[in-house]
């Protein structure tokens, strides 16, 4: 992993994952795309916001034929994970996979397609995620949609597949970092600063957290790929990462009554 453009994290018998960084430079925080391909079956993960659309396309399309893309799964609705949804609408016959919430909120953001074809349209092209989770088929495997509510959004998935073990975990573990956003963090004491103001603001609680950490432990992941900053590969920095999370006040936790307080001028 030393590319700071794409990074493979996963290639064997046909099935794919490569990851795209930094591919907006001096435009908001620094973010990642993920590319999904199963023999002939290709997804993206959190294709970004419209900056990203032209650069993303130009290197997806170095893998693949960018017409082929069945399937876009967003983990929320942020404008840096899907506001590029109107130009990946028109270009492909993608569908978008996300939170049962969001699906009636973003068509808000293609004007452009509905104007253009039946509002139904879009509305076709929506997978609806429910609360609890979905597995969703992706070539001979299934991508599953995890629950992840108020990690940040209060309708929010991450993803996880279980040929590669990786789980895509949107906001979560995201850190701000300078440089090599697809180099594994390597030392996690050192990596602390670089995400703990992040995850005391952006994370719902520390109640949360903890329940999200005891459901990943459940799975068999390898690496975690947050959406932005490092990822964390191996068991024994991810399980680092999951007990520090579990037990980080953050969210409300950290609410007083001044933080409420009036403003008089």
């Amino acid at each position: 992993m030393n590319n700071n453009s794409a990074n493979i994290l996963f290639d064997q018998n046909g099935h794919r994952c490569i990851a795209f960084h930094s591919l907006v430079q001096g435009h908001g925080i620094q973010a990642n795309q993920f590319l999904l391909i199963d023999g002939d079956h290709v997804a993206l993960i959190d294709p970004g916001g419209d900056l990203t659309f032209t650069p993303l396309s130009i290197q997806i399309s170095k893998y693949i034929n960018i017409a082929n893309l069945e399937i876009i799964f967003a983990s929320h609705q942020d404008p840096d994970i899907i506001s590029s949804l109107p130009r990946w609408l028109m270009h492909t016959d993608c569908k978008v996979a996300t939170s049962r919430l969001w699906s009636r909120f973003l068509p808000h953001l293609a004007s452009t397609f509905v104007n253009t074809r039946m509002e139904s349209d879009i509305a076709e092209r929506m997978i609806e995620i429910p609360d609890g989770g979905l597995s969703i088929s992706f070539g001979k495997s299934v991508i599953k949609c995890l629950p992840a509510h108020y990690l940040h959004s209060v309708g929010n998935f991450q993803f996880y597949d279980p040929v590669s073990k990786i789980l895509f975990s949107g906001d979560m573990g995201a850190s701000l970092v300078e440089g090599n956003a697809g180099e594994p963090v390597d030392d996690f004491d050192k990596h602390v600063p670089l995400m703990e103001k992040f995850h005391q603001r952006y994370m719902g609680s520390q109640k949360v957290t903890a329940l999200w950490a005891d459901m990943v432990r459940q799975l068999d992941v390898e690496i975690i790929v947050p959406q932005h900053g490092k990822p964390f590969a191996g068991r024994a920095v991810i399980d680092q990462f999951l007990n520090w999370i579990s037990n980080l006040k953050c969210g409300i936790d950290l609410l007083r009554k001044d933080s409420f307080r009036l403003i008089l001028t």
